[in-house]
């Protein structure tokens, strides 16, 4: 297991002008540092690998694929399919 850093000491290998520690303690609360930093006593301990995750700009939601019914086939099929897919858009 590698050695967890303090917020001051990640911000400084991370940005060559570090943010405050006000900062810094505001983007853990918010949650916006992967992997999630563990409080140890009165300080927030990070892995050196951690990363900064704007919730703005990065889509973590995975995109659903649209489920299309088959061309070709019998009526069956094709409506044994759209139960599959769920509701019907009209």
């Amino acid at each position: 297991m590698a050695k967890l850093l303090n917020l001051l000491e990640w911000a400084s290998e991370t940005y060559s002008k570090p943010p405050s520690l006000s900062t810094l303690r505001r983007w853990v609360r918010q949650g916006r540092i992967y992997p999630c930093p563990e409080l140890h006593g009165r300080e927030y301990m990070l892995e050196p690998g951690s990363i900064y995750v704007d919730p703005r700009k990065s889509k973590m939601v995975r995109k659903t694929s649209i489920n299309k019914p088959p061309k070709k086939g019998s009526l069956l099929e094709k409506l044994k399919h759209v139960e599959k897919a769920g509701t019907i858009r009209r």
